[in-house]
């Protein structure tokens, strides 16, 4: 057994215990989704970049809430949620705001404190410019375009079809949102602006800035009063 590998999962429960009670380390949740990508990546792109699955919204929040509970009631009082989905921004609000709740009432002490980030607010204008030189389309267009495909090249480069990339998009939405959704204001294959000029190299600038501001901003915020 590796006891120094990062990941909860492949520690003993004794191993586990003594990483938390020495030293008191922030704890990492990721979250994702699985949904569509386009033709030249997994389902599973944004659970991959953030490094886990979410399920439907009430499973969610229930999963969240259950697992600030029990990081409360095993001694962690530093944990993250990485979000690695823009639509689970208000679910995981809502968990963390009932598991709080859950933990304060079961022990009036309880010392946890939660941060709440999504990766994409770490990348800088100036590293944009460099991955987009004629100019970043915005992350709402951003959908299985060249920072995730970029950032998958990185991480998941056998999970990526390159040979697949579509020619269609961008996607042009009005400024306003209709239910049911309406599909045909999303191109065919799903990606919402071009793939084009992705690479490992771009990922690996992402990924860096990312890590090193995401930890940055971990230390600085539970340190401060």
């Amino acid at each position: 057994m590796n006891t120094t590998t990062l990941w909860m999962n492949q520690l003993s429960w004794v191993d586990y215990q003594r990483r938390i009670r020495t030293g008191h380390p922030p704890v990492l949740l990721p979250v994702g989704a699985l949904e569509q990508h386009g033709p030249h990546l997994p389902l599973g792109t944004d659970a991959l970049l953030a490094g886990a699955v979410a399920a439907d919204a009430a499973t969610l929040i229930g999963q969240v809430r259950d697992a600030v509970r029990e990081f409360a009631r095993h001694g962690v009082d530093k944990l993250v949620i990485v979000n690695g989905h823009y639509e689970n921004q208000w679910f995981l609000i809502e968990g963390i705001d009932l598991g709080l709740r859950d933990a304060k009432a079961a022990d009036p002490a309880c010392a946890l404190q939660v941060m709440r980030l999504e990766y994409w607010d770490f990348m800088t204008p100036e590293t944009l410019g460099h991955v987009f030189p004629e100019g970043f389309p915005g992350f709402a267009l951003e959908h299985a375009a060249v920072l995730e495909t970029s950032m998958m090249l990185h991480h998941h480069p056998s999970l990526v079809r390159m040979d697949l990339l579509p020619d269609d998009g961008p996607a042009d939405f009005p400024p306003y949102d209709m239910y049911p959704s309406r599909t045909d204001w999303v191109p065919p294959s799903g990606v919402l602006s071009s793939a084009k000029g992705s690479d490992a190299t771009k990922g690996k600038l992402l990924a860096d800035e990312v890590a090193r501001r995401m930890a940055e901003a971990i230390t600085t915020g539970f340190t401060r009063p």
